[in-house]
């Protein structure tokens, strides 16, 4: 299969074929193919592409256009960071041995380009962040109570080495850059792929759909709600924020860096009590001690909102997956905001 894509390769690049629109998605169907495509990907098509996916995002996406025409592996282990992973010689292996790598891009997986140049053979590479408008992450904690940085890179440009900071990489937290991150994927698998190709279209009309559809009951929901700030275990949820009109107060940073000192904590816990915040949001990933602390100080209840930067085993086995998440998340935060 590699050597039938190193010619492909030959012809064609990314980015430069269009994919249709179609097909519909039935709601009641999404939970069981879920199932079906996390305890059946070593099913796929004898000869059929091998591909990673750096981080659980981008693993579902690729699974959901690719269904079982490839094998679809998840870099990144379940149940860390990908803030602070990097591959070992294990998984530097298995990307030696790999026919597509899909990471997210917008400066989460730091160490991309490095492993690429490092890797000897023609593995296709997929930035799924490219066309999505990006958020600079310029915010610091310093002087500030509520931390608005909901500006956009309108004129980002994605051919650029994009250095670890400098923009919220959490692109996936807008059902519309969603699309776009399946569209390139789409496109992706579509030239690696010909023989395939309507298969894949089909697939991206059906989730194109069903993303656009969480989209309107954002928009619908958070429309007017009765208070616009929501207080973060970290702030990944700038996207979700610029996106639906609202604020982000974050204990750690955008890209988890460690507790807040004593100044800023202050500055959190004053800002909860005079702002009636009711909530201090968590995830699994990141230690509730500080949130906690918080909780305890202002009286405010935690609760865990997910950033969809990785599942546990145990929400995967369920069917767990970027729709009901999204979903779930989105009725955690109409009840905090109400």
């Amino acid at each position: 299969m590699k050597k039938i894509i190193r010619l492909i390769l030959l012809v064609l690049t990314l980015g430069t074929l269009a994919v249709g629109c179609g097909s519909k998605n039935q709601n009641e169907e999404i939970q069981s193919e879920n199932r079906q495509q996390t305890e059946t990907k070593e099913a796929s098509s004898e000869g059929g592409l091998k591909i990673y996916a750096t981080m659980y995002p981008v693993y579902d996406f690729t699974q959901k256009i690719a269904g079982d025409k490839a094998d679809v592996k998840l870099l990144i282990p379940v149940g860390q960071s990908s803030h602070h992973w990097e591959p070992g010689q294990k998984e530097m292996k298995e990307l030696q041995e790999a026919d597509m790598l899909v990471y997210n891009g917008a400066g989460l997986e730091g160490w991309v380009d490095k492993v690429l140049s490092s890797i000897d053979t023609d593995i296709i590479s997929v930035d799924s962040s490219k066309d999505v408008n990006l958020i600079p992450s310029t915010h610091t904690h310093e002087n500030e109570e509520v931390h608005d940085h909901e500006e956009t890179a309108e004129d980002h440009n994605h051919e650029e080495e994009h250095e670890h900071g400098a923009y919220d990489p959490h692109i996936w937290l807008d059902p519309k850059n969603a699309v776009i991150q399946i569209e390139n994927i789409a496109n992706a698998l579509i030239i690696a792929d010909p023989e395939n190709a309507d298969f894949y279209r089909a697939n991206l009309d059906k989730y194109r759909e069903e993303f656009m559809k969480i989209d309107t009951m954002y928009q619908e929901q958070l429309s007017s709600p009765a208070k616009d700030t929501i207080v973060v275990s970290h702030e990944a949820y700038g996207y979700i924020c610029h996106e639906y009109g609202l604020n982000q107060v974050g204990i750690e940073g955008i890209f988890a860096e460690g507790e807040p000192d004593a100044k800023t904590m202050a500055q959190i816990i004053d800002y909860v009590k005079n702002q009636n915040i009711t909530t201090i949001f968590t995830e699994e990933l990141i230690d509730t001690k500080t949130a906690d602390a918080i909780s305890a100080e202002t009286g405010a209840k935690t609760v865990y909102l997910n950033p969809l930067e990785g599942l546990s085993q145990e929400e995967i086995n369920s069917g767990e997956d970027y729709i009901s998440v999204m979903k779930s998340n989105l009725e955690k935060l109409v009840e905090a905001l109400s």
